[in-house]
């Protein structure tokens, strides 16, 4: 199926999911503000802000859908309010429509120059905003899907390895610039091979999507990253964790793993019939040893060695 059709109908399935998008209106005229909340309260949830800065906090802690943009604001105006939003990796994909009494072609082009997508004149045509942030919403909508698409495991709904060599990255910097400790979990199921030579790929898919399931509910902090590293391997972020924090931490997902006692009649693992991890746990702090690299073959090192010793068990 082409791309721009899969993105069709999964842009219809969040509608039929009556999904509600979110609008941050921004202007310094409450009656503008009540005019718009009028045309979209019924199927979007409307945001409201009086002021440039106002604006700016909001989108920072609860990014929106769409924002409906005065020009004209005392203080800080509509065209810096949407620069300093496009400078900003949180709030950079947010498209913005300029609402703005000026009807002058040389203030609708600084508009589209400081990042805005559409710009729409005072007094508004409520057919015409509504039509015009639709368009736009469904526009965000597809990107974020294919955003998704691209950086999600389509087997196991984790982060892929795309997606984790980015939030290393990210973290590693972060991590950096505050002097804390980055842990990376190798996490391998052991004996995955016999396990589908006796129950067949299926049933392998299966228990993939179990044991990934199980690593998502364990890592709950907002910036833990769970990825699926390839075939029956996972790998797990764990940023500002010391190496004893991850190595309590990889104990539980293998409790939690042994809990779920999914059967393995031909597993290698002494005294087991069930499904077991082994897993190998790394930590630095990033800048003072090692690199990124060397941090993950030390935490696949550590898998190793924990396959060695007999699997079900953590190698630090």
């Amino acid at each position: 199926m082409p791309l721009t059709k899969t993105l069709d109908n999964l842009t219809e399935k969040l509608e039929f999911a009556a999904y509600r998008p979110r609008i941050l209106i921004v202007d310094d005229q409450v009656i503008n503000i009540q005019a718009l909340h009028q045309i979209f309260a019924s199927d979007h949830e409307v945001f409201m802000a009086t002021s440039g800065q106002s604006a700016l906090d909001f989108c920072r802690k609860t990014p929106p859908d769409l924002i409906l943009l005065d020009v004209i604001m005392p203080g800080m105006d509509g065209l810096e309010v949407c620069a300093q939003l496009k400078q900003e990796e949180l709030t950079a994909d947010i498209p913005v429509l300029f609402v703005t009494a000026q009807n002058d072609a040389n203030e609708e082009s600084r508009a589209l120059m400081a990042g805005g997508m559409d710009f729409i004149s005072k007094p508004v045509n409520p057919d015409v905003v509504r039509a015009r942030v639709h368009t736009h919403v469904t526009l965000k909508l597809q990107r974020d899907l294919l955003k998704k698409l691209v950086f999600t495991d389509p087997l196991t709904g984790l982060a892929n390895r795309r997606n984790f060599d980015q939030a290393i990255a990210r973290e590693w910097r972060h991590c950096q610039r505050n002097g804390k400790s980055l842990a990376v979990l190798m996490i391998d199921i052991d004996c995955f091979k016999q396990y589908n030579d006796t129950y067949g790929h299926q049933q392998g898919d299966t228990c993939l999507q179990a044991v990934a399931a199980c690593l998502q509910a364990g890592f709950r902090r907002p910036h833990d990253i769970v990825a699926r590293y390839g075939g029956e391997e996972f790998i797990c972020l764990m940023p500002e964790c010391e190496l004893q924090s991850a190595i309590s931490k990889a104990a539980s997902v293998l409790r939690t793993i042994t809990d779920q006692a999914i059967p393995h009649s031909s597993t290698k693992v002494s005294d087991s019939d069930i499904v077991t991890l082994s897993i190998g746990v790394a930590a630095t702090v990033p800048g003072n040893q090692l690199s990124i690299d060397e941090l993950i073959a030390k935490a696949d090192q550590k898998l190793y060695e924990a396959k060695q010793a007999g699997r079900n068990r953590v190698g630090a």
